[in-house]
């Protein structure tokens, strides 16, 4: 387990926000019941900012004509809704919710070619509200895979999430397993599959970003 990228410049600022306040206490009342109780709830602080950015090492998945899923979370829902972004037609929709206790690493559920890709600025409702995936911040990209098939997958934030980060850009071609980006502190993550993919999982089970198998292309 190491600490994420995104997460080494913000557990640096919070580590020296602590630093100078906690050296300011100690300036002030010396070694008492309140420097040692800020110190406490620093080094508590610290942690949890660490544990938030957790870069678990995971497999890469094989390449079995499986879809996997790009987030840990919980399924939100499984239903064919119409997708006004690049589509324009009736898509199969997963939707994975992502709490705070979650690994907010984002994953590449497809191999093949980034054929859109687009950030779009919005609100913050929480990510379980039905018109996040279309009013929230989120940022939105498209594979193309050999065969053809086109999966897009939208990264949310939530009512605590403040930034989306997304590394693949149009024009690049990307392989199953590699990271996606990051949502930090709570967010949803909505993938949008061609109508009819048979998919495997349901609302309220658990996913494990890199390693459940959410669809498959077994019908083609």
């Amino acid at each position: 387990m190491t600490i994420h990228r995104e997460g080494i410049k913000t557990l640096t600022a919070i580590a020296i926000l602590f630093f100078v306040i906690n050296l300011g206490i100690f300036l002030i009342s010396g070694r008492g019941w309140l420097f040692g109780t800020i110190l406490g709830l620093s080094v508590v602080g610290i942690c949890f900012v660490a544990w938030f950015f957790r870069n678990p090492k995971r497999a890469r998945p094989d390449e079995n004509n499986s879809i996997i899923s790009p987030a840990d979370g919980t399924i939100l829902h499984v239903d064919e809704i119409y997708v006004d972004e690049f589509f324009n037609d009736v898509r199969t929709r997963v939707s994975i919710f992502m709490s705070a206790k979650n690994v907010h690493i984002n994953w590449l559920p497809v191999s093949g070619y980034v054929r859109y890709q687009r950030y779009n600025p919005g609100r913050h409702f929480l990510a379980k509200h039905p018109k996040s995936s279309e009013l929230n911040e989120r940022c939105s990209v498209v594979i193309e895979d050999p065969e053809g098939r086109q999966v897009m997958v939208r990264q949310i934030a939530g009512i605590m999430a403040r930034r989306v980060v997304t590394y693949p850009k149009a024009g690049e071609d990307v392989r199953l397993g590699d990271q996606l980006g990051f949502i930090k502190f709570g967010s949803r993550v909505d993938v949008f599959l061609p109508r009819g993919t048979p998919v495997e999982v349901v609302p309220g089970q658990k996913t494990r970003g890199r390693i459940t198998v959410i669809a498959s292309w077994s019908f083609r």
